[in-house]
């Protein structure tokens, strides 16, 4: 469905209209034809109703083809599951957890009867540890403040909030939906390396502003680093913090090309970048090059936007590297007001199949190696973390906080809560909801008005559940649950408590130089602070 084109889509509608008019005038020559006369005008009135409807972006871009989706939807479960998909098989998001969003997003019953479906006794099976004194929590706006000593404007953020995707990679109804629908539910939206764009302002809601390699929307003609063009952003009322892009969990140390032939003058706008030219986004940045330099950048984009907090995402790799960075901030006192980790499990970007699926660490080993390290150099209080890759259950990003995670980002989860339907075609141009493409035939599907406040809705429903989780392990705020609160069964299937697997490392261990096994204080000696590389 999601490679017809728009003759393709539209012409089967037209096909069933010529029908339903031949059907009737041959109705003159044989009187039969009254039967294929009203079934091809049944079918010509459900066209008609498809396109001018506005709820589902299917049906609005494939009238009367849509409904076999709904209708194989119907399935009876027991066949769904058995001949055709189980609710947890991952492609790359299970049924249930697609289920769970469309759920919330729409504010419909988000409960499931007649017990789990999870293989309880398998390894890698989770669960929280509930208390026999659960408690109620009242607050569900749940909240982190963000922002250092150094920084002048801190930002007080939600505890889940939209994580980066350009506009480039989503269609202006997209992008514009994902941001009314933060301003409606108080949240963050990451503007991912695409800078930011009319659609963004538009939405009025608050904006992570992400610098990626390319620097689009601060660069010079040249592609370099531009301090002025990047403090005009940055200044804005509405961007709240700043974001250096080092890597991303799709394809972790790999550029990007964004063809001339895709580029648009909003796209141009918002990128500056000229139109008839391909869009490089470089793998690495050519503002600075060893670990001292990058905490002086930070420093710059901290005084350029007035002070607010500025902080870096990446997914973990060479773990010496971060170690790099690291000593840097203690040998030039530049501590970053956030670090967000990023699983190599997330997926929004288009990558090679070998990045996708073997280059960067998952998120519970990047977010548990971050958190330690931080603590490990006496800096874990100073910097606040962000997690990112497949957390859209509030058991996703209970055990996120569990693991050091200060707050939680989701691409894919808001994805879903304005249409997506892991149809797997974002790189193709032919998203069949009008998410992630530029053609504006498609992009029309996408209601704005209905998406946003699902995107609201998700957000409110999905904190309320953290919440709830929290009362259930006996805890008043969610921020609080620990290692302990989470177990889980090892490869043979024996019970291990979360702070065995994923234990929290003693504060200041690596200035101690105290070995605790793991290999950190191994990389640790092997770090430098002026240089990425190993000095020889």
């Amino acid at each position: 469905m999601d490679r017809i084109g728009s003759m393709e889509r539209f012409g089967f509608f037209a096909a069933i209209v010529v029908l339903a008019l031949v059907s009737f005038g041959l109705i003159m020559l044989w009187s039969w034809f009254w039967i294929p006369a009203l079934v091809f005008t049944f079918l010509a009135l459900v066209g008609v109703y498809d396109v001018v409807q506005d709820r589902h972006s299917i049906l609005r871009n494939y009238p009367i083809l849509g409904h076999m989706r709904f209708i194989f939807e119907g399935i009876r479960p027991e066949i769904r599951q058995y001949l055709i998909e189980s609710d947890q098989d991952e492609e790359p998001f299970s049924r249930e957890k697609r289920s769970l969003v469309y759920q919330r997003a729409k504010g419909v019953e988000d409960k499931t009867p007649f017990g789990t479906r999870q293989r309880v006794y398998d390894a890698g099976y989770a669960w929280l540890t509930h208390s026999v004194q659960p408690r109620h929590l009242e607050v569900t706006d749940l909240r982190i403040p963000i922002g250092g000593s150094k920084c002048l404007q801190p930002y007080s953020a939600s505890l889940y909030n939209i994580s980066a995707m350009s506009f480039g990679s989503l269609s202006s109804n997209a992008i514009l939906a994902l941001n009314k629908g933060a301003k409606i539910g108080g949240f963050a939206h990451d503007t991912g390396e695409g800078g930011v764009s009319r659609y963004h302002r538009e939405g009025g809601g608050d904006l992570i502003y992400e610098i990626g390699s390319g620097y689009f929307g601060a660069r010079t003609p040249e592609g370099a680093f531009d301090p002025d063009k990047y403090a005009e952003t940055a200044s804005l009322e509405q961007v709240k913090m700043i974001e250096l892009k080092l890597s991303q969990g799709a394809k972790p140390g790999h550029g990007g090309v964004l063809p001339a032939s895709k580029i648009t003058p909003e796209i141009a706008e918002a990128r500056g970048v000229p139109m008839g030219v391909d869009c490089v986004s470089p793998a690495a940045h050519s503002a600075f090059s060893t670990p001292i330099e990058m905490m002086g950048f930070l420093r710059l984009l901290r005084d350029r936007s007035g002070g607010k907090p500025v902080g870096f995402k990446l997914c973990i790799g060479h773990r010496r590297e971060f170690m790099c960075m690291v000593k840097a901030m203690l040998e030039t006192g530049v501590i970053p007001d956030f670090i967000v980790v990023d699983g190599k499990e997330g997926g929004t970007g288009a990558a090679p199949l070998e990045f996708a699926n073997h280059v960067g660490m998952p998120l519970i080993e990047g977010l548990t190696f971050v958190h330690n390290t931080l603590r490990g150099a006496g800096i874990r209080d100073e910097v606040k973390i962000g997690a990112a890759g497949k957390l859209v259950s509030a058991f996703d990003i209970a055990r996120a906080l569990a693991l050091g995670a200060d707050w939680a980002n989701s691409a894919r989860g808001f994805m879903f809560a304005i249409g997506c339907i892991q149809a797997q075609a974002c790189h193709t141009n032919h998203c069949p909801v009008g998410v992630a493409t530029q053609d504006p035939l498609r992009a029309r599907a996408l209601n704005v008005g209905d998406k946003s406040q699902r995107v609201a809705r998700f957000h409110r429903n999905t904190l309320k559940a953290v919440a709830e989780m929290a009362g259930a392990a006996g805890l008043d705020n969610p921020c609080n649950f620990l290692p302990h609160h989470f177990m889980q069964r090892d490869s043979s299937g024996e019970m291990v408590a979360g702070n065995e697997a994923f234990a929290y490392l003693p504060e200041g261990f690596l200035l101690r130089e105290e070995d605790v096994g793991g290999g950190y204080l191994e990389r640790w000696r092997r770090a430098d602070a002026r240089a990425f590389a190993p000095m020889d």
